[in-house]
């Protein structure tokens, strides 16, 4: 399995192509903010000689759906995210314009998740487990056979998700992270939607917002 992570928009989103031996590969938070950021994206993926065959969306605050119409018209696929998610995703051109930006109303997602949920590309499984606090629909997208897991805003390299958006709740996102994530083992490897990797056993060690 290979993981690479590209920064898009204004807002340096993670976006991550997480990819199998066969070729296939899932797109997780896809934050491509124009056509220029797109192209880079679907430069490398050429380059790679992947197939894309999932979207996978965390969350959907904007800067974590900018690409998701760039992802239908290039490679016809809808975003799988939670149901709880769809009044973030309808309200993301909205948002988009109180931070200054542009973007069209992101396409329906082709599908829900719920927590326990598993998608599978080729030999790999991603389970989806419900971690909300930054969001209410949040979800963390788990791979035990490669011990990473991606986990969007959620939590972060020293740091947690904030909660004082629409949605969000401090209680609850400690709640997620302390029962959802830092429960795996601590070499799972924790790609965040923002900043670099790190692992669950760093968090707990280091982080100053869970001690």
């Amino acid at each position: 399995m290979e993981v690479y992570r590209l920064v898009f928009s204004p807002i340096e989103v993670n976006t991550y192509i997480f990819a199998d031996d066969s070729g296939d590969c899932a797109v997780i938070d896809c934050g491509c903010y124009n056509e220029k950021e797109f192209d880079r994206l679907t430069r490398f993926i050429e380059l790679k000689n992947y197939r894309p065959i999932l979207l996978l969306n965390t969350h959907c605050h904007l800067d974590h759906v900018f690409g998701n119409r760039f992802m239908l018209e290039k490679y016809n696929l809808r975003t799988l995210c939670s149901e709880e998610e769809m009044v973030n995703l309808k309200n993301s051109p909205a948002h988009a314009e109180f931070f200054g930006l542009a973007m069209d109303e992101p396409p329906e997602p082709a599908g829900y998740l719920k927590d326990g949920d598993t998608v599978q590309m080729g030999s790999v499984i991603l389970k989806a487990i419900h971690v909300p606090g930054h969001t209410a629909g949040s979800l963390a997208y788990y791979c035990e056979q490669e011990s990473c897991i991606f986990t969007g805003d959620v939590i972060f390299s020293g740091g947690i998700g904030r909660t004082d958006l629409p949605g969000g709740n401090h209680q609850k996102l400690l709640k997620s992270i302390r029962e959802k994530i830092l429960v795996l083992p601590p070499s799972t490897v924790i790609y965040s939607g923002h900043g670099p990797a790190t692992t669950v056993g760093n968090e707990l060690k280091r982080n100053p917002f869970l001690t």
